[in-house]
């Protein structure tokens, strides 16, 4: 009988003390960093909120054009007798460049020369008979009013006026026509001449001497590189966000670890259907002549950026209940605490905090294990320093 009110005795201690343990379980859970048997600490890493530049940026890639690029070749046909430039060559306004037999058309100006001589000489005749048929007609009005002249002798020198008249018009535009007929003999004479009409390098060359050239036969493409173009696309989640003068950061494989610098210039008013990306060019002063054209390059476009923007580590961040929040630790405490927040530029390691303004440190690592309250263990080497809300850029 003592033995089973032994058992019985052991058993209700065993029992209360199951108990009183859950109780000070939920206890704990229930009062965080307040003392009892919660959850344990969590080791965590910590940093301070910085007050610096930001930028929000998109990688594109795309190609490098000339600013402008064209195509000599001649107007008219006959053989390259002579070419001065190659590839690579400087070419100035207006520099000669190729020549083509020009005899043809020498001959060609000196036989609308010779004609229209002659159409000079018709007119001075011309002009010779109508002053006479005029002279006779006088005399004729005169003699006839005083009744010795006939007036079918009248109307005959009318007659006659009026035809050498019409024949000193027909002269005049014999000189006309001859003279536009010389003009446009010396005008294709100078096209046996190749120049440069704006300055650049020779980029291609196409043909060399003793070439028979056409008609719009290319001889050599003359591009502009003082000032270059990178032409590249956007999608249509990023189309909302570029603005012309944007600036954008260029780099290419011929030149590792180097950036060119250059500003949005053209953006495409529609989105290709097929593709759902716009076209768009930006402006890249290439006073080194490093960039080429038909390089592939990668572009770094700025879309938003702040001089000076309250920041934490992206990776800070964290999710409770839809809303974007960090866990704070405040000057004294070991406690965290979630603070919602609104989010602005956002940069691959660093996220704008647009409000509220945020005092202490916040968890970088381990955050996804804390809650509203929890006890979290520092880096020795920590401390408990906050970062100060208007200061610079603490060192950890």
């Amino acid at each position: 009988m003592k033995r089973k009110h032994i058992v019985w005795i052991v058993g209700a201690l065993f029992l209360v003390v199951f108990v009183w343990r859950i109780a000070l379980l939920i206890l704990g859970g229930q009062g965080g960093a307040s003392g009892g048997f919660g959850p344990p600490p969590v080791a965590v890493e910590v940093d301070s909120v910085r007050y610096e530049p930001i930028q929000e940026t998109r990688e594109l890639t795309g190609s490098v054009y000339p600013l402008y690029q064209y195509i000599v070749a001649p107007k008219v046909s006959g053989r390259l007798v002579r070419i001065n430039k190659r590839i690579g060559d400087w070419v100035k306004r207006s520099e000669f460049i190729a020549k083509i037999d020009d005899g043809e058309y020498q001959q060609l100006v000196l036989e609308a020369e010779a004609n229209l001589r002659i159409s000079y000489a018709n007119l001075a005749g011309a002009k010779s008979e109508l002053e006479l048929a005029q002279q006779d007609l006088v005399r004729i009005e005169s003699l006839e009013e005083k009744r010795i002249a006939s007036r079918a002798e009248l109307e005959t020198a009318r007659t006659r006026y009026d035809a050498l008249a019409s024949r000193m018009e027909l002269a005049k535009a014999q000189v006309e026509q001859r003279q536009a007929a010389l003009n446009s003999a010396k005008i294709r004479l100078g096209y046996t001449t190749l120049a440069a009409t704006e300055p650049g390098f020779i980029g291609e060359r196409y043909v060399d001497e003793g070439t028979m050239l056409a008609p719009n036969s290319p001889v050599v493409a003359v591009i502009g590189i003082d000032t270059v173009i990178v032409r590249t696309t956007v999608i249509e989640r990023v189309y909302g966000q570029v603005r012309i003068d944007q600036t954008a950061e260029i780099q290419v494989d011929a030149f590792p670890g180097r950036s060119f610098y250059g500003k949005v210039s053209r953006i495409a008013p529609m989105l290709q259907e097929a593709s759902r990306v716009a076209k768009m060019e930006i402006e890249v002063a290439n006073d080194s002549l490093l960039l080429k054209p038909g390089m592939f390059c990668k572009v770094t476009v700025v879309l938003a950026e702040q001089a000076s923007a309250q920041v934490v580590p992206t990776q800070a961040l964290v999710t409770r209940n839809g809303s974007d929040g960090v866990f704070v630790i405040r000057e004294g405490e070991t406690a965290a605490h979630f603070v919602p927040v609104e989010t602005g530029i956002r940069a691959p390691d660093r996220t704008e905090i647009l409000s509220p303004q945020i005092d202490g440190l916040v968890v970088s690592l381990g955050q996804h294990l804390l809650t509203e309250g929890s006890t979290v263990i520092l880096p020795e080497n920590t401390g408990n320093r906050a970062g100060s809300p208007n200061g610079g850029p603490q060192d950890m």
